[in-house]
């Protein structure tokens, strides 16, 4: 259909068609500018769009076909021509001659102008842009014009059209990129629970996110008070270990109501009282919000000066809110995990504490005070040089049971501990790349060597002091140059005290048993003597014969043990999925195979997600066949990219589905109690549902003293006596002695683990008895007097130091 006209004839079917295969404006305003130039020879035409830009009207230009060009990005909306165009709101008509070059001044153009028209663009009655004519040959009949107006219509609903669709496109996009955002900084502030990690972290995200000169991050403190722990950028006002109250500051005010600060403007009185503290404006905008994690305030953040230099409005205020929801989370978990890690360096105090002063054996006390922290700190060297005979002498390193004098890393040890007792004060030194913290450049250098020996990177030791004087020197070390927190060294502190202690009273009661030993000696030997002649000689002849059977006669040396059963092999069965427990098909003591079912949860979510894959895998084969049928290739792979998308998605459901049956992985017996009283329960991803054990064969773990474990190797014969079946003996092989020791109460023993037979199933986990372990035939006398000899050797050596 076309419409006839006495100056053009314009087909407004075609020109329809051609604009609905465009979809955006630059290409639906680059087709209506070809249009009008093919009805138009030898005439440029431009097609502008009227904008608002920084809160003022623009003309934008946005197709051009000809030989005019637009020297400016955009165009005042009440300039020049175009100005009268946007009061008038009609077409306009120039001849060239009525014409001067101010009116059009705009335009690029090298050849002669013969005519200048403009044709509006009207969507409702609201001017939203105009065709610009520019005639190079002959003037423009205003016959021309009238038959482009039905077209201007037209091509004015399809930009309309079209600008609405770019907007919401755009905001959609918008939408996505920030949801995006929101999600990789979860992922980002959920991958470190170490707060000093955490928080530098955070401010970096936040600047670049909100695109800002700085970012502090305050966190609350137990008496409601607000502690500046990080700053990410610049702002002189404040500096890190800053405290603040309610009514001192915009952090506080924050704290104080929980509700979100603005200040967009530098003449507020909170920034005036701020920028005092530098002498300067340094801050013209902020903005704070709340760190709030399950309704319970964390801390607040401030953002400060945006980098354009615009004062921060309601979107970035909005952006700020939405970012401390995110992480809120984050820094409570770290919270959490700091407090955590307070009370086990309490408990691995006291613990320590309980050892070093339960005894008065000095050798258990060194080897408590130099291993017992371990289980808190992460040093791997500890050494405990003590005073005697005004000497310093290195008495324990972790981990080792005999020192080496001759060995050069002990020399080196026992140099630095020397040098380090001069000084009455606790020694750090740390070494951060190539720097070590040190004020003394004799002191860098000689630790410079020594961390280059030892590879270590940290260095602390503490003096053992007390009223009567020095008792020795205890240090730490470390490959990790932070490996002691604030929190350590305080343990460290209290730990030294203790020690001090422990070892003067050990050292005393050291000395006190030489007179108990030699006495009852002196009268033994007294009392001998002063027997008749023959009398002496029987008893020396009994006691050669109790030598010579204490020598000779073979006797069997057998080592006991609280023994203990334990699986052979258990598996704890744990939920893959969050889910709700729906139902349990087991009761404890129920044997299963591998793989049977033991319970399931609620799937009606994942039955739901797995229909959904499918339904949309299926509509995207549809489509990608109904492409093929049609021949249209371009549609036929987007489709199939589509459909692959789904199939794995339906892959994925399906997984998620199974994951929701929880199955046994080993063929075994129920040992969770109760475990059919768990139905309804929640169980998060990795919680322990029940536990399977597999009891065919059982370990029985018979506790040696570390005097007996040089006896032990695999292939032994063992026999155990359980207190539940004290008739019954079960016999059985040495498979293994732990190559470590294990604490049980105030000792340290070595397990011998047995392997027994339990065909009948009678053996179980936790059973407890006693073992014996054969080590073969030994002379009486050792067998007898072994323990009592190695003790004896033990003090002698320790007394002569031989």
């Amino acid at each position: 259909m076309a419409t006839q006209s006495p100056g053009l004839a314009v087909d407004l079917v075609t020109f329809c068609s051609r604009l609905l295969e465009e979809q955006e404006v630059s290409p639906r305003a680059r087709t209506l500018a070809l249009v009008v130039a093919d009805l138009l020879p030898s005439t440029a035409v431009n097609v502008y769009l009227l904008t608002n830009l920084n809160d003022h009207q623009v003309w934008v230009p946005r197709a051009r076909v000809g030989d005019a060009s637009v020297a400016e990005a955009s165009i005042p909306a009440n300039s020049g021509i175009l100005g009268s165009l946007l009061r008038e709101k009609t077409p306009l008509l120039f001849t060239a001659n009525s014409l001067a070059r101010e009116d059009y001044a705009h335009l690029n153009i090298r050849r002669t102008l013969k005519s200048l028209a403009y044709l509006p663009l009207q969507r409702e009655g609201e001017l939203i842009g105009a065709i610009e004519l520019v005639s190079f040959q002959a003037e423009l009949p205003e016959a021309s014009l009238t038959s482009l107006l039905s077209m201007c219509e037209i091509a004015a609903a399809a930009l309309a059209s079209a600008l609405a669709y770019e907007e919401e496109r755009n905001s959609s996009l918008t939408s996505i990129t920030r949801i995006t955002q929101l999600y990789d900084l979860e992922k980002v502030f959920s991958s470190t629970l170490e707060m000093d990690q955490l928080l530098p972290i955070i401010g970096s995200k936040f600047r670049e996110v909100l695109e800002c000169q700085g970012i502090n991050i305050w966190l609350i403190q137990p008496d409601e008070s607000l502690l500046l722990m990080h700053k990410s950028g610049s702002d002189p006002t404040v500096a890190e270990g800053l405290v603040q109250r309610p009514g001192e500051g915009v952090a506080g005010d924050v704290s104080d109501s929980g509700e979100p600060v603005l200040i967009s403007s530098s003449d507020d009185d909170r920034l005036i009282k701020r920028n005092q503290t530098v002498g300067k404006p340094a801050i013209f905008s902020l903005m704070a919000a709340g760190l709030i994690d399950k309704g319970a305030l964390v801390g607040v953040v401030e953002a400060l000066n945006k980098n354009d230099g615009t004062p921060f409005h309601d979107d970035d205020a909005f952006a700020l809110t939405s970012l401390t929801d995110t992480a809120a989370g984050a820094l409570h978990n770290a919270s959490l995990l700091m407090a955590e890690r307070k009370v086990e360096i309490l408990e691995g105090l006291v613990k320590t504490s309980g050892e070093i002063t339960s005894t008065l054996d000095l050798d258990r006390v060194l080897q408590a005070v130099v291993n017992g922290p371990a289980t808190v700190i992460l040093y791997e060297r500890a050494a405990l040089a003590m005073e005697q005979r005004g000497r310093l002498q290195l008495k324990a390193i972790s981990g080792v049971t005999q020192i080496d004098p001759a060995d050069p890393q002990v020399q080196r040890l026992d140099s630095l501990l020397q040098w380090a007792s001069i000084s009455k004060e606790p020694i750090l030194i740390r070494q951060h790349g190539d720097q070590i913290d040190s004020d003394r450049e004799e002191t860098r250098a000689k630790f410079r060597q020594y961390f280059a020996d030892t590879g270590m990177r940290a260095w602390h030791a503490v003096p053992l002091a007390d009223e009567e004087g020095r008792v020795g020197i205890l240090s730490f070390e470390s490959s990790d140059p932070d490996f002691l927190t604030d929190a350590h060294l305080e343990m460290i502190k209290i730990l030294a005290s203790q020690a001090t202690v422990a070892l003067r009273n050990a050292s005393l009661y050291k000395e006190v048993p030489f007179i108990d030993v030699l006495h009852p000696l002196l009268q033994k030997k007294r009392r001998f003597m002063a027997l008749e002649k023959h009398r002496r000689a029987a008893l020396l002849v009994a006691a050669a014969l109790a030598v010579l059977f204490l020598l000779a006669f073979p006797l069997p040396l057998r080592v006991t043990g609280d023994a203990t059963v334990a699986p052979a092999h258990s598996s704890k069965v744990g939920a893959e999925i969050e889910g709700v427990v729906e139902r349990v098909n087991v009761r404890e003591g129920d044997s299963v195979q591998k793989g049977t079912v033991l319970a399931s949860l609620e799937d009606w979510d994942y039955r739901s997600a797995l229909a959904a894959a499918q339904a949309k895998y299926a509509t995207a084969v549809s489509q990608m066949d109904r492409a093929l049928a049609a021949n249209d290739g371009t549609e036929a792979g987007i489709q199939r990219v589509q459909a692959d998308y789904w199939g794995a998605e339906v892959n994925r459901a399906r997984e998620r589905l199974d994951k929701t049956l929880l199955r046994s992985p080993i063929a075994g017996i129920v040992a969770t109690p109760h475990v059919e009283n768990l139905t309804g329960r929640k169980l998060k991803f990795g919680d322990t549902f029940a536990e399977i054990v597999d009891n065919s064969q059982a370990l029985v773990d018979v506790a040696i003293d570390d005097n007996d474990v040089a006896l032990m190797h695999a292939g032994e014969r063992g026999a155990i006596k359980l207190d539940g079946f004290p008739t019954r003996t079960y016999r059985g092989e040495v498979a293994i002695v732990s190559p470590r020791s294990h604490l049980r109460g105030d000792e340290r023993v070595f397990y011998a683990r047995v392997r027994v037979p339990n065909d009948d199933g009678s053996l179980r986990a936790g059973m407890e008895g006693r073992g014996k372990i054969s080590t073969g035939w030994r002379p009486a006398g050792m067998v007898l007097f072994r323990r009592p000899a190695m003790w004896i050797w033990g003090k002698l050596w320790s007394w002569l130091g031989w």
